[in-house]
Formats: structure tokens, C-alpha cells, sequence
């Protein structure tokens, strides 16, 4: 996951936190894994809308998105609002 926004959007700041152990047994996900937060800061996110910038993350996360990833909450900001 991490390579992947790397490449694609060259973040000045990517955290990536595993939420999976607090979705255990939840429907769609038995086991709980795939469950993440992402916060990720670039300058690809300049003049979009935030469903722009989630589309973004969407494009670059590609097939993960089907295969290990089943849940993604995401803050997506400017280098500017980050601050």
C-alpha cells in the first residue's frame, strides 16, 4: 500500500494504521483484516475536492482495493492544510 501512494502521489507525509483487531467478526470481514486509516498529505491534492482526492488514493491502491483492503477511512490533504 505504501509503495503504491508513493509512486503515485508523492506524499510529504503517509501514515498508514492497521485497524484490522478492532473489526473482528464484524460482517463482510470475519477476521477483521483490511480495516485501515490512511492520512496522507501531498501536492496532488492542490485544486481537487475531497472526493477528487479519494479517487486518487482509489486509482493509485488499485487492485488492493479488491483483494486486501476492505475498509479505508481516509484524510487526504493539501501541504497547505496540513500546515
Amino acid at each position: 500500500m505504501r509503495a503504491l501512494l508513493e509512486v503515485a502521489l508523492a506524499p510529504t507525509r503517509l501514515e498508514i494504521t492497521d485497524d484490522s483487531h478492532r473489526h473482528a467478526g464484524h460482517a463482510g470481514s470475519r477476521t477483521g483484516q483490511g480495516h485501515f486509516t490512511l492520512t496522507i498529505v501531498s501536492p496532488a491534492f492542490v485544486g481537487k475536492p475531497l472526493p477528487s482526492r479519494h479517487r486518487l488514493v482509489y486509482a493509485a491502491l488499485g487492485e488492493l482495493l479488491r483483494t486486501d483492503i476492505h475498509a479505508l477511512s481516509i484524510h487526504a490533504k493539501t501541504p497547505d492544510e496540513a500546515g
